[in-house]
């Protein structure tokens, strides 16, 4: 009976011994926990954070050379009749004339400048707006939205002026009094180049004070005034409300912008010779204007009929393509 007791004893306690070591081997050790903390972090560790890091993307590029080819092939005509009662300050019906007297085949003289210029800097504004947004709520996540919006829109401006050069060849062939002297684009650009690179740029300043300003205005609002519409999910009322947003921007900037791109019509129009400064070629437009400021204005209203178009067309195509990119997330 004692023999059984004691063996019973024993057994029991080797019991306890087993379950104490399976404990402690199911814990784990010190260095296993020191490993686990000092442990560099894997792909999976960051796939959470690598979603809130706002990551590289060229869709906003190709929105804007979509959108800006669209409107060109669109507008060009309507554009080219501005462009004479800018440079002459005559009317719309005379500048229509003028127009019909050269032929068809003249009309669409000069598209590829335009053209060039106008995807590029619209691939510029709409990519580098949305490329330095992303790199302010990145880096800078303290700073007001507005102020963010407002800085990458001006810095986007700044970007597009790097293409002057289309927009000053653009301004020679639509002159007639270069028709005769400059064959097409590329004669253009090859005839400026005897006269240096700074010819190249003539009108950068009014350029610089036209884009950084109206891109901070348009960004800043075409949301908003989007906004004041009536709510739809069917597509077509979609497209309109984005026509209608930027239409309404786009013919107020245009309009407010308008004596700035006078000033920079006179001051590309000169090919050679002393480079004039901004106050000295308004002065010069206001004086060949009999000193009338309303004559300044040649031209605004079919220029606002132009850009209510034009931008309608910009930013309905703009949200077309990126709503066909980036689906209903719109993730931009």
């Amino acid at each position: 009976m004692s023999d059984f007791l004691s063996k019973s004893s024993e057994n029991g306690r080797l019991g306890r011994k087993s379950e104490l070591q399976q404990q402690c081997s199911a814990m784990p050790s010190q260095s296993n926990i020191t490993l686990q903390l000092h442990r560099h972090p894997t792909n999976d560790d960051s796939s959470a954070t690598a979603n809130t890091v706002p990551q590289e993307d060229s869709r906003e590029f190709v929105c804007g050379v979509g959108a800006a080819s669209i409107n060109i092939m669109t507008t060009f005509p309507i554009n080219k009749i501005i462009f004479r009662q800018q440079l002459l300050g005559i009317s719309a019906t005379t500048a229509i004339k003028q127009l019909q007297a050269e032929g068809v085949l003249r009309l669409y003289r000069g598209i590829l400048p335009p053209m060039l210029q106008k995807t590029a800097t619209l691939s510029l504004m709409f990519g580098m707006y949305d490329k330095f947004n992303r790199i302010f709520r990145q880096n800078l996540p303290g700073v007001h939205p507005v102020l963010q919006k407002t800085t990458a829109a001006v810095l986007a401006g700044c970007c597009e002026a790097v293409f002057t050069p289309l927009e000053r060849v653009q301004t020679l062939l639509q002159n007639r009094y270069y028709q005769e002297h400059y064959r097409n684009t590329f004669h253009a650009f090859r005839e400026l180049r005897s006269s240096g690179v700074p010819e190249y740029y003539r009108g950068l300043v009014p350029i610089l004070l036209r884009n950084g300003p109206s891109n901070a205005v348009f960004f800043l609002f075409r949301g908003e005034i989007k906004d004041l519409l009536p709510r739809s999910d069917r597509p077509g009322v979609e497209v309109l409300w984005n026509f209608i947003s930027g239409a309404v921007l786009g013919a107020v900037l245009s309009t407010i912008f308008f004596p700035l791109n006078v000033i920079k019509t006179k001051m590309q129009s000169q090919v050679g010779g002393r480079f004039t400064g901004i106050y000295e070629s308004f002065l010069i437009v206001y004086n060949e204007r009999n000193r009338s400021l309303r004559a300044i204005y040649h031209g605004a209203r079919v220029n606002y009929m132009r850009a209510l178009l034009s931008w309608g067309i910009i930013n309905a195509s703009y949200e077309l393509m990126k709503s066909y990119f980036y689906g209903n997330g719109n993730d931009s």
